[in-house]
């Protein structure tokens, strides 16, 4: 009798938080093009911030790989977050006035930094599979929202639409796929408990999956006593 995979048992224990997600008004203003600029660009920093350590990420996902072709797949998540997500970023900013020495000395908010900081620090402390864990939210989940946006019509805001055909593409699609079948491989013969401590990895990866979406629709770095102040 077939069994449902591993990734999918995580997706759907995890349902009602990307339900959380597809419904959020900053996910919902990128795909409708009625999200404010000013949250975008808040989004847009942050994320410029986020993805270089999701970069270091994969480096260290390439360093704790089994093979060559682990190894290779890892090389090219790098890439295309390095030369594709990254150069969207400084595009889409440019056009914004945001000049990429600005976007370069953006400071992390409250929850990029929990978020980046649960992602180097899994790296460092754990295997392989729970890189894989706290990686997942983030590749596949942008690959679905992608997919449901683009579904729903694409927007007239060029940015917006731009970003949704990023994130759609087979390209992601395909990557994200790769990632899952690794996840597979590893649960495939694990104990019950490692089971549960991937997903309860994954889970919170979700769950600040959201809370970046959510920071950036209230543009909020920290709260308000402890705020980034000048001098």
């Amino acid at each position: 009798m077939a069994t449902i995979s591993f990734y999918r048992e995580m997706r759907q224990k995890a349902d009602p938080l990307w339900r959380a997600i597809f419904g959020h008004p900053f996910v919902k203003g990128i795909g409708n093009g009625t999200l404010p600029w000013d949250r975008f660009e808040f989004y847009l920093k942050q994320d410029y911030a986020y993805l270089i350590d999701f970069s270091r990420v994969f480096a260290l996902a390439g360093a704790k790989s089994r093979n060559l072709p682990e190894m290779e797949a890892f090389s090219t998540l790098l890439h295309v977050t390095l030369h594709t997500e990254m150069e969207l970023h400084r595009k889409t900013c440019a056009a914004f006035g945001i000049p990429e020495a600005e976007l370069a000395k953006t400071r992390k908010s409250m929850i990029t930094s929990s978020y980046t900081d649960l992602l180097v620090r899994t790296c460092y402390e754990g295997g392989l599979a729970d890189i894989l864990a706290v990686l997942l939210p983030c590749a596949c989940g942008y690959a679905e929202i992608g997919k449901m946006l683009h579904a729903s019509g694409l927007p007239e805001d060029p940015h917006y639409r731009d970003w949704i055909n990023t994130y759609s593409s087979r390209e992601f699609a395909d990557l994200g796929g790769w990632l899952i079948g690794k996840m597979n491989e590893h649960a495939a013969d694990a104990s019950a408990q490692r089971r549960e401590d991937w997903y309860r990895l994954y889970e919170t990866s979700v769950r600040l999956e959201y809370l970046f979406f959510d920071t950036s629709w209230r543009k909020e770095e920290w709260p308000d006593p402890i705020s980034w102040r000048e001098g």
